[in-house]
């Protein structure tokens, strides 16, 4: 029977994504703006897990500072932070649904200020923390997490 096991390195310094919803790493990836870092990133996918059945993780070589922790709580709340300083565990964060998120969402109401006024901000606040809902702050646009299922 094939046992698909992987071993990645362990990091020095930076932060390791866990609880990611298997297949969505990418979608992190790119909404954390990681291409645009220098830093080292470790992107495991579909790796068996006993409570989620299947999951991502992601090794990231870098400060947390550089992270909007608003971004990862809008994309997937469960996801866990493990924060690593000289080759071991320091601390554990989880992760909340922001109350307002900047730049995150685009509103989709040609009628919004946001569509006339290209350097306002994209806002939107929390409005439904059980279903997840978020509501342009200018024109009550609905919008939903990206991960809500």
């Amino acid at each position: 029977m094939f046992q698909n096991k992987l071993n990645v390195g362990q990091i020095s310094e930076g932060f390791v994504l866990d609880h990611i919803k298997a297949g969505k790493s990418m979608e992190i990836y790119k909404y954390l703006g990681l291409d645009d870092l220098d830093c080292t990133v470790a992107i495991i996918r579909n790796v068996t897990s006993h409570k989620m059945g299947k999951k991502d993780i992601m090794k990231i070589e870098c400060p947390l500072e550089w992270i909007d922790l608003d971004v990862l709580g809008y994309l997937d709340h469960n996801i866990t932070i493990n924060i690593i300083k000289d080759d071991k565990v320091v601390d554990k964060k989880r992760l909340v649904l922001p109350k307002e998120v900047k730049n995150i969402i685009k509103c989709k109401n040609p009628r919004c200020i946001t569509s006339i006024e290209q350097e306002l901000d994209q806002v939107f606040v929390l409005t439904d923390e059980e279903k997840k809902v978020y509501r342009c702050k200018y024109c009550e646009e609905e919008s939903h997490t990206l991960m809500r299922n």
